[in-house]
């Protein structure tokens, strides 16, 4: 499709970003770049909250380039295409990961694992791009995005509920496609939250076994309601006596500094437990835990640009979305004191046309 200049231009797009760790998050006006060959601009029209996005902008994670403007959970239609762009077409629904660039060249990026590649990948916000810029995320009204890093969002799926599938969803998605979690398969997730949810509906949707490992069981009846076939306290030391090598697979989706080997102690022969959460701590594991059973720990992160893709293909198939609450722009500085607190049922979404 012809390209006019004006359809090409930089443009400007009004955002949310932190200006200092310190500070809340307000209304700020950002420049997206000019559409290059195989360029995509997306209006976004909803954006997710991640608990990364809060770590980020609050500097925790080490220095953050302020002001930024975090997101990565981003979901919207296309509204222009460079010249040379095959693959998205204007009025396409799209989605945009944690990541807008790799290297394309290392090993990790040509086996279409372009999370682990070996240079790093480019996040989609608080980086620095190929280009030199520094990257703004979600929380804004546009974006320009390599069509090699955007990925299609099929019908059946709204927007809102797809936007989280882009952090959340991948992330509980990839490790359970790489231990084969399905019929016969008895999977375990810890905590249901943000992550765990996604896990519970997933795994569910897989055909495998499923437990949600909670402190408590206040949230029983979302496990069950969202596939669970079982929901454990792991507040209650029985807890760990009755299911005492039971699971091939365990998701740890939290990020406190669990006592790993009595969650080591519940998998089953040739069993593996992967982390998915970030804590402060280091990990520790007995070596015992490990040799017993023949077990495995493992970490996981989200999944390449193919593998995302087909996870939303996936959820279209199953009906499966993100338990969501959609919010104004005005309430993303609550919303991140809720999301610290636990107290939102599953993911917060940004509806993009409150920007201003």
């Amino acid at each position: 499709m012809q390209k006019t200049t004006s359809d090409t231009a930089a443009r400007t797009v009004a955002a949310y970003a932190a200006p200092a760790a310190d500070q809340p998050l307000g209304p700020i006006t950002i420049e997206r770049r000019e559409l290059g060959e195989h360029d995509v601009r997306i209006d976004i029209a909803y954006c997710g909250i991640c608990h990364s996005d809060i770590h980020t902008a609050r500097g925790e994670w080490g220095a953050t380039p302020y002001p930024v403007v975090p997101g990565h959970e981003i979901a919207g239609l296309v509204e222009a295409v460079g010249p040379g762009v095959t693959k998205f077409a204007v009025g396409d629904r799209v989605g945009v990961g944690c990541m807008v660039d790799s290297c394309r060249e290392c090993a990790a990026c040509r086996a279409g694992e372009e999370q682990y590649c070996e240079r790093g990948m480019v996040g989609t916000y608080a980086a620095r791009g190929r280009d030199g810029r520094l990257t703004d995320g979600g929380y804004s009204a546009g974006i320009v995005v390599d069509e090699n890093y955007v990925c299609s969002i099929p019908e059946g799926i709204g927007l809102d509920v797809a936007a989280p599938l882009l952090c959340a969803g991948i992330t509980l998605f990839s490790p359970l496609r790489h231990w084969n979690a399905g019929p016969g398969k008895r999977v375990a997730i810890i905590g249901l939250g943000g992550l765990g949810h996604m896990g519970v509906k997933l795994a569910h949707a897989m055909g495998a076994e499923v437990t949600v490992l909670s402190q408590s069981l206040k949230k029983l009846e979302d496990g069950l309601r969202l596939g669970a076939d079982h929901y454990y306290a792991t507040s209650d030391p029985e807890t760990f006596t009755t299911l005492r090598s039971s699971f091939d697979l365990i998701l740890n989706t939290v990020s406190a500094n669990l006592d790993m080997s009595k969650y080591l102690g519940l998998l089953a022969i040739d069993g593996t437990l992967v982390e998915l959460g970030l804590p402060e701590q280091p990990i520790e594991v007995q070596a015992g835990s490990l040799t017993r059973n023949r077990r495995s720990f493992a970490g996981s992160m989200i999944g390449g640009i193919t593998q995302t893709q087909e996870m939303l293909d996936f959820c279209a198939e199953h009906n499966v979305g993100s338990e969501i609450e959609v919010i104004s722009a005005d309430q993303i500085n609550e919303a991140y004191e809720r999301v610290i607190a636990s107290d939102v049922r599953y993911r917060f979404v940004i509806d993009a046309a409150t920007l201003g």
